[in-house]
């Protein structure tokens, strides 16, 4: 590498090239700019400016290569200077070379620790590749040294989202719009974080902020349509989604919004108006496979395989993937067609399928209903051992080694121990227990607007609140929350800790809620069994139980019981459950997140109501 005595300074004339150059570059004009580049890289070949100048100009008309061997030529001449290696680091970026563009701008804080840009960029790039904790500290740096960044803060909100830290989120937004009023993308942030927080009034009032601010996309009116759901407004939502999907027809999540609010809340449930809107879709654009794939696993969610094996089919054959292959097997699986559904798992997981858990999750799904429960407990010990957390692929292995007979499913599930069912200290301001369930059973009233269950959710003959629970600004529901959270953090603290059991190894006695809702359960409804794959600790609080349920005597049968430890029925495995309890008023029952739970259908005219909430461990 050549020395720092080698480099060449340019003339004076040379230095009025480069800035007209740079000024070309900067108006859009690449062409004209590497005209002038060339020239100069040619009489001052030694020069880093002018290399660099030279690799800029290459990369914004696409000559990567090119732009990479001049990048590093100039390096060759100033190796440590920041703004080159940050130069260099974003063309990296842009390119999608990622891991090596961190590092470039790993060396360029190493370069100049006081250089906020290149900390904010190192930030962003590493929250890209999934690396939260060294976002979370370059960003946590940038806004340290330049507190006035909007841009900082913004950067730093989206770590904090990443890391499932909302009210830190929400912080570091506020701080983006108090510094930049007309930050479109940061007001658009904030109200994704307020709605997730539960105040979708205040997540509008931040949509609305960000069109103001000139912010215009198919993004905004999609979430502005979920915040309008959450907040009750349940006509200005479907006028919004239908707004979206006319204005932005390529825009995926739109269609999905759409359907699902039809699903819930449509005023022709009989003309199945979800369905035949998304079909009429994917009809008016046949080559947009991204539509045709949110389509095919909608139908899915929707019970309709046939269907959906017809769409995924027509995928296959306009751009075939392994993703596909796995999708149609999954779908020959839900048919019954087993051994064709087998022969393409093996492939796809001979192939490419062993790095992945979601689909060793599915091949596992295979392998139990094939009743290959060796291979099943491969399988989903391989899951674990790439996502340690993966729920889905827990509650598959305690099945495998049930049907093993293998202890370790008590081990692992504990039935006894790990399931609780607890009292919860009515809240102050209410004159006992009852006077508590009456007035959150009338609050919640209101908010049960669907008509049928979500299409994607364990619920059969009942409705589900939209968007999160706790966090309305209701006392009430803010009361129930706090009481909850009290009772959960009692039970924890009689659980061990055990460094070498995926649930007790992240015992902690402080817990963040990463969902909330509440179910309404109509006669003959229940959940089927399921898990809840984003959760720590899952929980059912029993808000109004129905009088034949709230009678029942344990020697009178187990109608609207909860039941745990018996997988899905379209397993087709036919196994009890573990354990069932009698839900009471006023309990909370609580329970690792992997375990599998439904409940059992019952007939009463009167509904079953309950709030339930994940959980996930609070670092610190």
């Amino acid at each position: 590498m050549a020395s720092s005595g080698s480099l060449q300074a340019l003339t004076a004339a040379q230095v009025t090239q480069l800035e007209a150059a740079f000024r070309l570059l900067q108006a859009g004009k690449a062409g004209d700019a590497l005209a002038i580049a060339h020239r100069l890289a040619a009489e001052a070949t030694r020069a880093p400016d002018a290399l660099q100048l030279l690799a800029m100009c290459y990369a914004e008309t696409g000559q990567t290569g090119e732009a990479d061997r001049a990048f590093l030529r100039a390096l060759e001449f100033a190796p440590t200077n920041p703004l080159l290696l940050v130069n260099y680091a974003a063309m990296l970026r842009k390119f999608g070379r990622r891991e090596e563009a961190v590092a470039a701008f790993r060396r360029a804080v190493e370069a100049a620790p006081k250089f906020a840009k290149a900390w904010i960029d190192l930030g962003l790039t590493a929250l890209e590749l999934g690396r939260t904790q060294q976002a979370l500290v370059a960003l946590a740096r940038a806004v340290e040294l330049q507190p006035d960044s909007a841009l900082a803060w913004h950067a730093l909100g989206n770590v904090h989202r990443a890391n499932g830290e909302i009210e830190a989120s929400e912080g570091a937004f506020r701080k983006a719009v108090a510094l930049a009023p007309d930050y479109g993308s940061a007001w658009v942030n904030l109200g994704v974080v307020l709605r997730l927080l539960g105040r979708p009034d205040q997540a509008i009032t931040c949509f609305e902020r960000a069109g103001r601010a000139g912010y215009v996309g198919a993004e905004l009116s999609d979430v502005l349509a979920g915040a309008l759901l959450d907040n009750g407004r349940l006509g200005d939502a479907l006028e919004e989604a239908r707004r979206l999907t006319r204005d932005y027809p390529d825009f995926v999540p739109g269609h999905v919004t759409l359907a699902h609010l039809l699903w819930e809340y449509g005023p022709a449930l009989a003309d199945d108006s979800a369905i035949a809107t998304f079909r009429a879709a994917v009809q008016s654009q046949p080559h947009n496979h991204g539509l045709r794939m949110a389509f095919a696993r909608f139908l899915l969610a929707a019970r309709l395989a046939e269907d959906a094996l017809a769409q995924i089919r027509t995928l296959q054959v306009q751009a075939p993937s392994p993703q596909l292959a796995a999708l149609e097997a999954n779908t020959l699986e839900i048919l019954g067609r087993t051994e064709q559904a087998g022969a393409l798992y093996a492939q796809v997981f001979g192939a490419s399928g062993r790095g992945d858990p979601a689909f060793l999750n599915a091949y596992t799904r295979h392998l139990l209903r094939a009743g290959e429960w060796s291979a099943a407990a491969e399988r989903a010990t391989e899951a674990t051992q790439i996502d340690p957390f993966n729920q889905e692929a827990w509650a598959y292995l305690g099945t495998a080694w049930r049907l093993l007979d293998d202890s370790r499913e008590y081990w692992l599930c504990d039935y006894e121990r790990l399931i609780g069912l607890v009292e919860i200290e009515p809240p102050a301001g209410f004159a006992g227990e009852l006077d508590f369930l009456d007035a959150l059973k009338s609050t919640l009233e209101p908010l049960h607007q669907a008509k049928r269950e979500p299409v994607q959710q364990s619920l059969r003959g009942g409705s589900q609140t939209p968007g999160r629970l706790f966090g309305r600004p209701d006392p009430v529901i803010t009361a129930a929350r706090s009481s909850l959270l009290q009772a959960v953090e009692r039970w924890l603290a009689m659980l061990p800790a055990d460094n070498s059991h995926p649930f007790l190894m992240r015992k902690t006695q402080c817990v963040q809620v990463s969902g909330s809702w509440s179910v309404k359960l109509w006669s003959s409804g229940n959940h089927v069994n399921h898990i809840h794959s984003q959760g720590w600790i899952s929980s059912a609080f029993y808000v109004s139980l129905p009088p034949s349920v709230a009678s029942q005597s344990a020697a009178g049968g187990s109608a609207g019981y909860i039941q745990f430890g018996q997988p899905p029925h379209e397993l087709g495995l036919e196994l009890p459950p573990r354990r069932v309890i009698r839900p009471e008023p006023g309990r909370l029952a609580l329970f690792p997140s992997y375990m599998w739970h439904g409940t059992v259908p019952f007939e009463d005219e009167q509904p079953r109501v309950t709030i339930a909430f994940d959980m996930t461990p609070l670092a610190g």
